[in-house]
């Protein structure tokens, strides 16, 4: 995990730890994630460079294997997942709007950009639906207690 433009008022080993929670909910324990921690001029410069949008975003997701599935790599070796980099500025933001903590924001980002990175998709309001309730699984999978 790396962060730009911190310091941030988020602690980065929970939100690592809630990323592998995630990780696991979905099988993927042998895929390696970048997640970025950024400012809104990092995020708006890749937004702008990436995607043609000038304007920050709350996160971005950047997959290894656009479109095709994971491959079955030798027992011990990891397939690089992609990156998910969220704007804390912009996350601040949208939790005080919505009246939540920043590490609950962060981690609706987070599932929100992890899936991204797996395909999925909010073109229309069946994909945004479909979407928005594996955001909701993987945010419970994130707060859960290790057993």
């Amino acid at each position: 995990m790396s962060t730009q433009g911190g310091p941030f008022p988020i602690d980065r080993r929970t939100v690592w730890r809630r990323a592998n929670k995630m990780l696991a909910a979905l099988e993927l324990d042998a895929v390696e994630l970048s997640v970025a921690l950024v400012d809104d001029s990092t995020i708006h410069g890749l937004n702008r460079d990436y995607r043609a949008k000038d304007r920050p975003t709350d996160v971005l997701a950047f997959a290894m294997r656009e479109g095709e599935a994971l491959a079955e790599l030798p027992e011990g070796q990891l397939e690089m997942l992609g990156d998910v980099i969220i704007s804390i500025e912009t996350a601040t933001r949208q939790a005080k709007r919505a009246r939540r903590s920043l590490l609950d924001e962060v981690t609706m980002l987070l599932a929100h950009g992890l899936l991204h990175l797996l395909g999925y998709d909010h073109q229309d309001d069946a994909e945004e639906a479909e979407m928005n309730a594996r955001v909701r699984e993987l945010e419970a999978a994130a707060r859960r207690r290790q057993s």
